[in-house]
């Protein structure tokens, strides 16, 4: 039974929903008037290029036999998505989220692109960084800027999201996908790159 509920929590949380969950919590959060229409493109135009998209891409790679599941196991595994996805955040940081428009967005994608190039950088030099919490790690940092920008009350999502990423380190310790080391880099991963950039938009 516990077994059963690790697996759901890694593959409910999967990392190529973070994006969006962090796009979905900043347009319901944000006190700017922003057209529902410009909302409602941004949403659609991410929700292809951050889902629907690497999806379509990793059944192609596992047809042609470069991945053999969707948490990328190996760090061979890992290197072409990640190229992959580096090139869609480019193409959404040019294209959907220019740093003219939405400049909190803007340095969020920026974030998660630097996180990808060091994930890719590890998988080259054979480590293999947990990407689950590379993921909710960069979220959760973003949650908070945002928090503080704003000067809104989140502390219950916040600390929802403190829960989840115990539950997923847990789960991908119990799945025998990492161990401490590769959890606790893949945390920093991502949430540094966000501390970071909020220096350009806090």
């Amino acid at each position: 039974m516990m077994n059963n509920i690790l697996k759901s929590i890694s593959f409910i949380f999967h990392p190529i929903l973070m994006p969006m969950l962090g796009v979905v919590f900043y347009f319901s959060k944000s006190p700017r008037y922003i057209p529902v229409e410009i909302i409602q493109a941004k949403l659609i135009s991410l929700f292809i290029l951050t889902i629907l998209l690497p999806i379509l891409l990793y059944f192609l790679l596992k047809t042609m036999g470069r991945t053999s599941t969707i948490y990328l196991s190996t760090t061979k595994e890992r290197i072409t998505p990640l190229i992959l996805n580096s090139i869609i955040i480019l193409l959404i940081l040019l294209r959907v989220l220019p740093s003219t428009e939405i400049i909190e967005l803007y340095y969020f994608f920026v974030g998660i692109l630097i996180s990808t190039l060091s994930c890719l950088i590890l998988a080259i030099l054979k480590f293999k960084a947990s990407i689950h919490m590379v993921a909710i790690a960069g979220v959760f940092m973003f949650y908070v800027a945002l928090s503080i920008h704003f000067s809104i009350n989140i502390n219950g999502t916040l600390a929802l999201m403190a829960i989840l990423i115990g539950a997923i380190a847990t789960s991908r310790l119990h799945m025998e996908a990492h161990n401490y080391k590769e959890l606790v880099i893949g945390f920093f991963i991502g949430f540094i790159p966000q501390l970071i950039l909020v220096n350009y938009w806090l």
